[in-house]
């Protein structure tokens, strides 16, 4: 049953698009050419000096990041190795996904989120697309709302709005202003309540822009391949 679900999972997202309809929601714009040469000019000018180790180490983070930009260079749809940059642990996880539990994640994005190991999976794409900080920020007020000590409650909030929501914040999120400053409001008196309205939007922009783009990836289609053919 599972096997036949999956299969039409994947025929529903490989299905090619009418000829004129609007993409834009599926495909993301390339990147920009400015900040590819910028990137690639700041990986080959790397100061690592004569160390060989230290050449070594940089050879291999300036391949990670030619893949990363290949892949940001196209349609995230047509990326042909979206495995060469997941993380190992996500990876070896992955390999014991079932059938039953890859299809499920089509159904909507808050079962995929259910799914440790959807949120895996979601993740390593995200890294694709330079995104994952949403996708953590949404994480992080998950884990925020079990606080129960006061004392933590407060010290978290400010560690979560720092790193997350304040303006140019290390990994800040996309939210309006509006939200950015009820928020920071939010901050004089933190409550486990005092996310829910810039999580709502993180949730509502990933919901209605990644996780299309997700399910519609080669990385998806693979896995669900990949756990038909363990089955067979």
């Amino acid at each position: 049953m599972y096997q036949e679900r999956a299969d039409s999972v994947i025929q529903r997202f490989t299905e090619p698009c009418p000829v004129g309809a609007d993409t834009s929601h599926i495909f993301p714009a390339a990147l920009p050419t400015t900040r590819q040469s910028a990137l690639t000019r700041s990986l080959s000018d790397h100061p690592l000096g004569k160390d060989p180790q230290a050449m070594r180490t940089g050879q291999r983070q300036n391949k990670g990041m030619r893949t990363r930009l290949g892949c940001l260079s196209h349609k995230s749809d047509s990326c042909s190795d979206f495995t060469a940059i997941l993380p190992d642990k996500p990876n070896r996880a992955l390999k014991r996904l079932s059938t039953e539990e890859a299809t499920r994640w089509a159904d909507s994005f808050d079962v995929l989120l259910s799914h440790k190991y959807g949120v895996a999976a979601f993740r390593a794409f995200l890294k694709t697309e330079f995104s994952e900080e949403n996708l953590e920020f949404w994480l992080a007020c998950e884990e925020f709302k079990k606080t129960r000590s006061t004392a933590k409650l407060v010290s978290k909030a400010h560690r979560i709005f720092e790193e997350f929501v304040d303006v140019q914040a290390p990994r800040e999120v996309n939210i309006d202003f509006q939200t950015r400053e009820a928020t920071r409001k939010n901050m004089q008196e933190p409550s486990l309540t005092c996310f829910d309205q810039a999580q709502g939007k993180v949730h509502s922009l990933m919901e209605k822009d990644s996780y299309p783009r997700f399910l519609r990836s080669k990385m998806y289609l693979d896995l669900l391949s990949q756990s038909q053919r363990r089955l067979s």
